[in-house]
């Protein structure tokens, strides 16, 4: 075995290692600083949300936000006022310490990235856990179809569109979008697999031109990794967990936090529920 064939056995093992994790251990690998990165490929066939925690006097209109933009911010869980804890979605889940980054707003575009939210923590804040569509890609593997950035280990591209968003009381924004290469009939494959999470965005919202949907430049991405891409790929672009970044950018409350793209809530809820569940509250 040459030097290349023994890296790839390394990285499909490390791969495989990723994806037999259960979402607590992931959890308390997060929790204790030892996992950092992306977790795409980690906790195979559980559910993985997106966040936004604003504070309460911000909350009605933000769950009307996502009421209206089912297909980017799909619900799944919901805090109480205060609380970190939202038992319907994970045992033992801390939302303050659970996720490997964080995006950190105070009343500006700017924000610092952090990995634990304890000392910035109020009794007023509100979390929402937004689905994921990294709670698909593990049907779309099971398929026999490959995810190129899983396999190259990065994290999905993410781009903002031109596409605008159902506006609720001061929330609006841009759609933001992920995408995902394949093969003309693995395309058609992927987009059967995903179609069935509707809480997880469901069945993509474009495929073929990025120009078509405002995306100047495939290869720069707003958020995440450069794509990668096979000759005669064909990009196609899920609705992102990322869309409510764009619309808390333009209310600017004197606190907001949200997920660092790619890096997101683990849940104890099979990836399955997304089809059909109800949203978990605390």
């Amino acid at each position: 075995m040459n030097a290349t064939d023994q890296t790839a056995l390394l990285s499909k093992t490390d791969m495989i290692s990723a994806a037999a994790m259960s979402p607590l251990a992931l959890r308390h690998a997060i929790r204790a600083g030892k996992h950092r990165g992306t977790t795409t490929g980690y906790a195979s066939g559980f559910l993985q949300g997106n966040l936004a925690i604003l504070p309460r006097d911000h909350a009605d209109a933000f769950l009307q936000f996502c009421m209206k933009n089912p297909k980017a911010s799909p619900l799944i869980g919901m805090s109480e006022p205060g609380s970190p804890h939202i038992p319907a979605l994970g045992r033992d889940l801390d939302i303050r310490t659970d996720l490997p980054g964080y995006r950190v707003f105070r009343g500006t575009t700017d924000y610092q990235t952090v990995t634990d939210l304890t000392s910035v923590w109020r009794d007023d804040l509100v979390t929402f856990v937004l689905g994921c569509s990294f709670s698909f890609e593990d049907a779309i593997t099971r398929g026999g179809v490959p995810v190129r950035h899983i396999v190259a280990g990065r994290n999905v591209p993410m781009y903002v569109t031109n596409i605008a968003t159902a506006p609720a009381g001061p929330f609006h924004g841009p759609l933001v979008v992920s995408m995902r290469s394949f093969t003309p009939s693995d395309a058609i494959k992927a987009i059967l697999y995903s179609d069935r999470y509707r809480l997880a965005h469901g069945a993509p919202v474009h495929m073929g031109d990025p120009a078509g949907i405002g995306i100047k430049d495939l290869m720069k991405p707003d958020f995440g990794d450069a794509p990668v891409m096979d000759k005669g790929d064909i990009p196609v672009f899920w609705a992102c967990g990322v869309t409510p970044q764009m619309a808390i950018r333009n209310v600017l409350p004197d606190l907001a936090i949200t997920h660092e793209p790619g890096l997101m809530l683990v849940t104890d809820l099979p990836a399955e529920s997304a089809e059909f569940m109800s949203v978990g509250t605390a």
